[in-house]
């Protein structure tokens, strides 16, 4: 479904997409996404519904994150994974009004939603995709708050709050991008009315954004997007999605068994980082474009993208064991063909409980060894 505001001056359409990457000033989009308050249509995000009863004990029963007392008017991330803990499905959900909102990427809805079917068995749940109905709108910049203000729209005051829209629809709060100064508020609004909710914002204040600007900040502030900056190896302990769709808590769900070992008893085998990259080529590597160290194959990169004030930057998912090395220091040279890459400084040091971290020492000891099993 094309958008209607691909049709406003100096649209440049994402590739192969509905919505556009630019409107002509891609960098400008950034720093006025950074610094004031841009509207991105997103509205070639997969839109789905769950209603019914059963809706949350039965999702939270599926996804990894905890649901079942999930509180109206209160949103978070989820992961479907295999049973062998890989990531299949990301998504960012809303409860408001009896009834629980998914938002997913572009062409990943219908699968999500075949899956959740076939899993209804006889619960009171009526999962359905209703992309053709809804759409999403995002608010980036510190001057968000103010736009929604003067348009007459409720503001949602704290990360992962939900407030109804009048008409239909809803606005939720996400967490910040860029360096945590992006305020982010998604808008669900009926399709049919996009261009005029869309108007109403930049009356407000907001300018036009394409997905690109977006996505620079997304890349800045770590935010992986599953199939770009994920593959079909991807386990969450690997990703920031450890923390903000997975609960460690919570009972049995497809592949738990996995991200409770790794969290618990070792190390992730990868782990995403932001990579610099010198930028002296016209074209950016491509998702799935290897890391490399020497001629050895250490990593995949994902999203890469010219920030207007990191230069080109990435993210990549590297093999911990590198990262270890270089954390103390030890000279190891990193390549994305034919660009030298180098790990963020602040990607290097690893936080770790103190529990977690003697029991994965007790598990290298009895690996090695060293005592008795």
């Amino acid at each position: 479904m094309r958008s209607p505001l691909l049709d406003r001056p100096g649209a440049v359409a994402v590739e192969g997409g509905a919505v556009a990457a630019h409107y002509g000033e891609p960098l400008p989009e950034q720093r006025r996404a950074a610094e004031a308050a841009v509207l991105v249509d997103r509205s070639d995000r997969d839109v789905l519904v769950v209603p019914g009863a059963d809706r949350l004990s039965w999702l939270h029963s599926l996804l990894s994150q905890h649901l079942d007392a999930l509180a109206d008017g209160t949103a978070t991330e989820a992961l479907v994974l295999s049973p062998q803990g890989h990531v299949e499905h990301h998504v960012a959900l809303a409860e408001t009004g009896g009834t629980t909102w998914g938002d997913t990427e572009p062409g990943a809805g219908a699968a999500l939603v075949t899956w959740l079917d076939r899993m209804r068995f006889m619960l009171r749940v009526e999962p359905a995709l209703v992309t053709p109905d809804w759409a999403l709108l995002t608010l980036v910049g510190p001057r968000g708050d103010d736009v929604l203000t003067a348009a007459g729209l409720p503001v949602p005051a704290a990360v992962d709050q939900v407030l109804p829209l009048e008409g239909g629809g809803w606005a939720r709060r996400s967490s910040p991008l860029g360096d945590g100064s992006a305020a982010v508020v998604d808008l669900l609004v009926p399709r049919a009315e996009l261009a005029a909710r869309a108007d109403a914002l930049l009356a407000a204040g907001a300018t036009l954004a394409g997905v690109d600007a977006l996505t620079a900040l997304g890349v800045e502030a770590r935010r992986p997007r599953p199939g770009v900056d994920s593959d079909h190896r991807t386990i969450p302990n690997e990703t920031p999605w450890l923390r903000t769709a997975v609960h460690l808590e919570k009972g049995c769900y497809r592949g738990q068994e996995t991200v409770a070992r790794v969290h618990n008893l070792g190390r992730p085998p990868r782990r995403l980082v932001l990579l610099h990259l010198d930028g002296m080529e016209e074209h950016l590597p491509a998702a799935g474009t290897p890391v490399l160290s020497g001629t050895k194959e250490v990593g995949r990169v994902g999203t890469v993208v010219r920030h207007h004030e990191l230069g080109v930057v990435g993210l990549a998912l590297v093999k911990s064991s590198v990262l270890e090395k270089l954390a103390t220091g030890t000279a190891v040279e990193l390549r994305v063909e034919p660009s030298v890459a180098v790990v963020d400084t602040d990607d290097l040091a690893v936080e770790t409980d103190e529990a977690v971290a003697a029991a994965r020492e007790r598990v290298r000891a009895v690996r090695s060894a060293t005592i008795g099993r």
